[in-house]
């Protein structure tokens, strides 16, 4: 079963975030864009361990980010903790579906905390502004062992 709105935005607040009423949803909380990155060295992911390649800020022009085709990380503007018995899923807005973009990105384990990130990819030429919500974070019920106490945690913190 998913959470409420209510229940999302009481989480995120939890951890420090200032939503306004814009983000408040039915489900859950819409997430805005805090920073875009083009990813510009090669990552590696091995048995034993993982390496996020190097990556280059963009700079909003007039206002905005001014985005070709490709692929970006998006940075979301809120920090997120994901409560214990939940997991997060972080969906992309339908305006962005209407825009010929998507939104990729993996799961918040319970017990995750920080600011996290996702995958833009940009099908045509967009201008997204800071700030903008982007996308919506929703909470399920889940049974889970233990919590998340991985690399990522507190990331951006």
């Amino acid at each position: 079963m998913f959470d409420s709105g209510a229940f999302v935005a009481d989480a995120l607040e939890s951890a420090g975030a200032e939503l306004d009423d814009t983000q408040r949803q039915p489900n859950g909380v819409d997430l805005t864009v805090d920073a875009v990155f083009r990813q510009t060295g090669r990552g590696r992911i091995g048995r034993e361990g993982k390496c996020v390649g190097d990556r280059t800020p963009i700079e909003p022009d007039d206002g905005a980010y001014r985005l070709d085709a490709g692929a970006y990380v998006v940075r979301y503007g809120e920090p997120v903790r994901i409560p214990e018995g939940r997991i997060g899923f972080v969906l992309p807005r339908s305006t962005l579906l209407r825009n010929a973009c998507t939104l990729d990105t993996a799961v918040w384990d319970a017990g995750y905390e920080g600011i996290g990130e996702g995958r833009l990819d940009v099908g045509h030429p967009i201008d997204v502004e800071p700030g903008a919500r982007i996308a919506q974070l929703v909470l399920a019920c889940a049974n889970h062992d233990g919590v998340y106490d991985g690399e990522y945690q507190s990331e951006g913190l």
